[in-house]
């Protein structure tokens, strides 16, 4: 490579990045074309929702890594998809209308455009050409589309498959339903094919409707009157004893409201196999699992002593059936109100009920406090023994789980145990404990059965489980925590839902060719006040028959990454060609609080595609990274709350956006919630500032790279590529300034086609920096269209040598040097460290102990 200037100028960020940015804009160099015989490969970060208060410095963290993996990427010859949009729907822009009296529209467009701007300066290598908003009506026309696909089919139960809702309403023509397995809404009665086509079209729309993928019921909802909508549980809080929204910290309320339902529920075996083809982290494969929640347990039937009403409970433990000495109903559950009528003190138990009815499920399973009231004169049959056993309502069992009830076995179950000592209720223990079990704890394992019946007292409880559950006729049924997604949100700043409702109740769907249904204008975005949308109070909306209930936040979330891959298409959500091509994503990056909801969600939406051939995998994401939060320096989350938000555009203009980049990826681990230090980001400034004047002394071209540099240099290109890889970011940072203190110490003897590569492995963390340096050298074209150095074979190689590194005699970390470095050089290796230098920068410098290929220990007088 020819050298361009012999002299180099002081580094300038600001000059440097901005006409670096204005040719990086000018060639389109991260320009995404579909058609390529290149292999692909799909980088992806969850897009932001863009607040008014802009982006914070921990906000670029996870959209640092993932853009230095896709620049790696690129520059190994893959055709890299790497795009960015925004997810604009929601809340907060509806409440500015609400407040101002502006259309939503007006904030969310400024909101994007300030968010543009900041990730501008950071240095990110999207295809901006292939931007989405979901709040685009030629983007949300797609969302409708796929919402109209799910609402047209039905899940079938045998073959763990969806298929179009046409296809069962000719079974149903041919031979009725007795016959048909698919996942269900309520009771479903047995129809003949005669009975189906005498049936009007309002019963037959009734019976669909309990099979649709998306269905219409009345659900208790976290409703919000304040903020007007329905809240999900991860949106609302605890404070003070009370439930309250997330965001304004507005009272909630549990309210029975008309909803349309996903049956995200049937796809609970396949959501949790899926798993096992994806590279996520354990713990994110355990949280979804969890979530799910599925059980394979029994239901047992116990008879209501002098009624005809029975009590199906779910048990895991049909093994300790014989311990069960009274029975627990969830305070919501449709068989309290039955059992209700039965009691002698209803007055008491609805007073119960309404105390506890605004309580989170989280905080009724977790509370080591139990609370419940008795059914004064209402008593369940054990079926095991015959015995009258007291029935109960308590919040510690939920509705939603199970059939709502339980028999309680407090000698073998925690929460059962704790509730029976607290009303003082009979204990009775049916397994043998181990002889050194605590008396006073309930034994939770399993051992041979005890007090139960002749015939299983000293089996096995686990062998035991099977005759007992076909002893009382009870039968074998999985069950899922998860329940099926509320698709509906009562507010006006949403995607319109696609269906028209006559005046017979019929309901039709709106057609392709009309899509999209766009938002009406109206005069107020305030809430009805009867916990209807805004939309209910639009005369022409309502007159036409619209649904006036909009989608939930995460529609436009569910699928945006496959419009990325075709984002002007007007014929369909992506080609056939583009969805061939890119298939899926290969790398997603985001926070793991998206884990059980955005995830889950869209990973449901996905296979609901696939079985209906919109898509051609059935998993979206192969491989899933999470960043970790960066805190204000108070230790809090940063957020315009605690007043404690750094501006990134401040850090980028004080010490440039490569500064900036290098110092959230060194900071520590990627997926490790660190503390943000304005202090500590000087050491990635100098670092650029060592790289800058060392091109300076390089410019001058050397006749060859020192031996010692070479070994450098080959093992710095491959812990690059590994660690940028495996996303340890922290450790590629570290491994450059070790780098660059050999190049010092050698006195920069290094060719410029050597220098070039390190300035390679360097790009993907300093864009701007290293680009400006290559143009120097001569280059024409820009760094990041090069290729991914490759390091070579060496003789005789020399390893880098581990050197323990103390602070008075406590182990502090550990640095590479050179097996010949001496006390001198180790310690410079140690200082350009940020966090080993702050330890010696907490104290005076006594003394240092140097034992050579070991440790040094540097003994300080602290305070």
């Amino acid at each position: 490579m020819q050298k361009k200037n012999t002299k180099i100028k002081e580094y300038d960020h600001k000059k440097i990045e901005s006409s670096i940015g204005k040719i990086w804009d000018k060639n389109k160099i991260y320009k995404t074309e579909n058609n390529s015989k290149k292999k692909k490969h799909y980088v992806l970060d969850m897009f932001p929702y863009p607040s008014g208060a802009g982006l914070h410095v921990g906000h670029p963290r996870g959209y640092i890594g993932s853009d230095v993996y896709a620049r790696m990427k690129r520059m190994q010859g893959y055709n890299v998809l790497h795009p960015m949009g925004f997810d604009a729907f929601g809340l907060p822009a509806e409440q500015y209308a609400i407040q101002t009296g502006k259309h939503p529209s007006v904030i969310t467009k400024e909101s994007i455009k300030k968010y543009r701007s900041q990730l501008d300066k950071i240095g990110f290598s999207y295809d901006w050409d292939r931007t989405v908003e979901t709040i685009d009506p030629a983007y949300y026309k797609w969302t409708q589309w796929i919402f109209l696909q799910i609402y047209n089919s039905f899940f079938d139960t045998k073959k763990q498959k969806s298929f179009p809702i046409s296809d069962l309403v000719k079974i149903f023509e041919k031979s009725g339903n007795k016959n048909v397995s698919a996942s269900t809404t309520g009771t479903v009665e047995i129809f003949t094919a005669q009975d189906w086509n005498s049936f009007s079209k309002k019963e037959k729309q009734d019976i669909l409707m309990k099979y649709r993928n998306v269905y219409e019921g009345y659900a208790e909802v976290n409703w919000c009157p304040e903020l007007g909508t329905v809240l999900a549980n991860d949106e609302i809080i605890e404070k003070n004893g009370k439930t309250v929204s997330e965001r304004g910290e507005y009272p909630v309320e549990k309210k029975s409201m008309r909803q349309w339902f996903m049956r995200i529920s049937a796809y609970g075996d396949r959501l949790i196999n899926g798993l096992d083809k994806v590279d996520f982290a354990d713990s994110t494969k355990e949280t979804q699992k969890n979530w799910i929640g599925k059980s394979i347990g029994s239901e047992i039937e116990f008879a209501v002593k002098n009624s005809a009403e029975k009590i199906t409970i779910f048990t895991t433990r049909a093994d300790t059936l014989f311990g069960a000495t009274y029975v627990v109903l969830a305070p919501e559950a449709e068989l309290t109100q039955k059992m209700l009528d039965l009691s002698t003190n209803k007055e008491e138990v609805v007073s119960y009920i309404n105390k506890v009815k605004n309580k989170t499920d989280e905080e009724r399973q977790d509370t080591k406090e139990k609370s419940g009231v008795v059914l004064s004169g209402v008593f369940a049959i054990n079926p095991a023994n015959n015995e009258e056993v007291s029935v109960w309502v308590a919040d510690y069992v939920i509705a939603s789980y199970g059939t709502g009830a339980v028999m309680a076995v407090p000698a073998h179950d925690e929460r059962d145990f704790e509730f029976a000592k607290k009303y003082n209720l009979p204990i009775r223990e049916v397994l043998e404990k181990p002889s050194n079990f605590s008396e006073d704890a309930p034994y939770v394992g399993y051992g041979l059965i005890k007090n139960s019946i002749s015939w299983a007292d000293g089996l096995l409880s686990e062998d035991a489980k099977q005759e007992i559950i076909e002893f009382v006729g009870g039968k074998i049924v999985t069950k899922y925590k998860m329940r099926d997604a509320i698709f509906a949100r009562q507010r006006y700043w949403g995607e319109p839902i696609p269906l028209i409702h006559d005046k017979d109740g019929i309901i039709t769907e709106v057609k392709t060719k009309d899509l999209p249904l766009e938002l009406p204008k109206v005069n107020s975005y305030k809430p009805t006040g009867t916990g209807e949308s805004p939309l209910a109070g639009v005369k022409s909306w309502v007159k036409d028959g619209y649904e006036t209930n909009t989608m939930p936040g995460w529609a436009g979330s569910s699928w945006y990454f496959l419009r990325y891959m075709d984002p002007t298409n007007s014929k369909s959500l992506a080609g056939d060609n583009a969805l061939k091509y890119w298939r899926d994503v290969d790398m997603y990056v985001g926070g793991t609080e998206h884990n059980t909801g955005h995830i889950l969600y869209a990973r449901f939406w996905h296979k609901v595609m696939h079985d209906l051939g919109i898509v051609p995998t059935d998993e979206p994401f192969k491989a899933l990274r999470h960043q970790g939060m960066i805190g204000g320096t108070d230790g809090r989350k940063m957020s315009k709350r605690w007043g404690n938000v750094i501006n990134p555009d401040d850090i980028v203009g004080l010490y440039g956006a490569d500064t900036l980049r290098l110092y959230e990826m060194f900071l520590g681990p990627f997926d490790s919630h660190l503390p943000w230090s304005t202090e500590s980001i000087i050491g990635s400034r100098r670092f650029v500032e060592r790289v800058w004047r060392g091109a300076g002394k390089i410019l001058d071209e050397k006749s060859k790279t020192s031996i010692d540099v070479l070994y450098a240099l080959n093992d710095v290109i491959q812990k690059v590529t590994k660690d940028i890889s495996e996303f340890k970011f922290n450790t590629a940072v570290s491994s450059m300034m070790i780098f660059m203190g050999v190049l010092e110490k050698e006195e920069y003897q290094i060719t410029n086609d050597d220098f070039v590569k390190f300035l390679q492995i360097l790009a993907p963390f300093a864009p701007y920096v290293t680009d400006e340096i290559y143009t120097m050298f001569g280059s024409q074209k820009s760094i990041h269209l090069t290729d991914w150095p490759k390091s070579k074979k060496l003789k005789e190689r020399k390893v880098m040598q581990g050197i323990a590194v103390q602070i008075n005699g406590k182990l502090r970390g550990d640095v590479m040097v050179d097996p010949d470095a001496n006390q001198e050089m180790v310690m410079g290796v140690v200082l350009s460290d940020d966090r080993l230098r702050s330890y010696l920068e907490q104290g005076e410098l006594l003394r240092t102990i140097y034992v050579p290929k070991k440790l040094i220990n540097f003994v300080i007088k602290i305070g």
